[in-house]
């Protein structure tokens, strides 16, 4: 089985030298490296600085199955083909070319979550497809999946940077479960389902017999659940169990961000511009889909979190939408950029992460291929039964 590796020590400062890797296990906060990449970090913030240039040494991004040599011949092995690709690129987590810049926002009350004129504070960027499924860590730390250079990297409170892994296999979007057990999409070929921590293996990569690729798309989302399972979102949404056995649920569904609620009794998965929910039975299966909430301040519905009161929170192009945990629409977190996946962190889980997409350069320019975060202060706390 190829393994991500756990960096305990690093050779270089960002700019193409070599990083050496000693080892692999578990996260212990003593052996986090920091590290500087092509990348801005500053203290809090309102606005983000510009992104420095790019490295001259630059490692060539990581490959999405789609856009690998050899997915062509793979594909030719699958007894049930995927359906034909649409245009575009195939990385999993990659997001519009020409997203919206940075633009003014007003917070507006919503009681119980956030109080009226907070302010989002910037706290780090990258450029690339570097940022993905974000999930909050127990000492108050970020986590971030990196898609094209296939690290997962922790943010302190600073927003300082630290390797946790690398070579993930094009590894996307995170989830820890209530046994804090780590997951990780991986969306190189032969996409798979990973635990990264306490132990390494490869939960699921095959689906009714077929490598898990002829699902077609990419892995995008999950949320791990307490009995050692994961949910996904592939074109579809699927449920690998503690067996690695995937089953797949639902329909008429283009679904996203998916997660479980407190008692993980409910599953919730962005739909376009609405949130479905889906029943889960006690072996992990799901029954009856049905419309939770519609998205009232715009946009399609990409990552969620949830908080101790059992709310939703779903990031969209205008910000991030608040939904009961009785599906009424409580209001919209405007946020400066269009954002994708959202986390609650900080001291008592009292601050909201998200990761936008895009960036601007020195000359005032879009960077479309860029990943920012984000944190505000909460009047609502994070739930603590699990780190998502």
């Amino acid at each position: 089985m190829h393994e991500p590796s756990l960096l305990r020590s690093v050779d270089g400062d960002g700019t193409g030298n070599r990083l050496r890797v000693v080892g692999s296990g578990t996260i212990p906060s003593r052996m986090l490296v920091p590290v500087s990449f092509a990348l801005t970090l500053l203290l809090p913030q309102d606005a983000a600085p510009p992104l420095p240039p790019s490295a001259t040494t630059a490692a060539t991004p990581s490959l999405s199955a789609p856009d690998d040599p050899g997915w062509n011949a793979l594909i030719a092995t699958c007894r049930t083909p995927p359906p034909p690709r649409a245009g575009g690129g195939g990385r999993g987590g990659a997001r519009s070319a020409s997203p919206p810049g940075a633009r003014e926002y007003q917070v507006a009350a919503i009681p119980g979550v956030v109080a009226a004129g907070q302010r989002w504070k910037f706290l780090w960027q990258e450029r690339g497809n570097n940022g993905d499924g974000i999930v909050g860590s127990n000492d108050g730390g970020l986590l971030i999946a990196q898609n094209d250079n296939s690290r997962v990297i922790k943010l302190d409170g600073g927003g300082r940077p630290s390797i946790l892994f690398t070579d993930t296999r094009t590894g996307g979007s995170l989830s820890i479960n209530s046994k804090g057990e780590l997951f990780i999409v991986q969306r190189a070929l032969h996409t798979a389902i990973a635990q990264l921590t306490p132990r390494k293996r490869i939960l699921a990569r095959t689906y009714q017999g077929d490598p898990l690729d002829c699902a077609g798309l990419n892995p995008n989302d999950l949320t791990a659940d307490g009995k050692g399972g994961v949910y996904f979102t592939q074109g579809g949404v699927y449920y690998a169990n503690p067996r690695g056995v995937v089953s797949k649920y639902g329909s008429n569904i283009t679904p996203n961000g998916i997660i479980l609620s407190r008692d993980e009794k409910t599953l919730y998965v962005a739909n376009g511009p609405v949130l479905d929910a889906f029943d889960v039975q006690p072996d992990g299966s799901l029954t009856n889909q049905r419309v939770f909430a519609r998205l009232e301040g715009g946009g399609n519905g990409d990552g969620s979190t949830i908080d101790a009161e059992g709310r939703i929170y779903v990031t969209t192009n205008p910000g991030v939408q608040v939904i009961a945990a009785d599906g009424t629409y409580l209001g919209l977190i405007p946020t400066p950029r269009p954002v994708i996946s959202a986390a609650f962190g900080g001291a008592g889980k009292k601050t909201l992460f998200v990761l936008a997409r895009g960036a601007r350069d020195a000359a005032g320019g879009e960077i479309a291929d860029a990943a920012q975060v984000y944190a505000i202060d909460m009047s609502a706390s994070g739930y603590r039964g699990r780190a998502k």
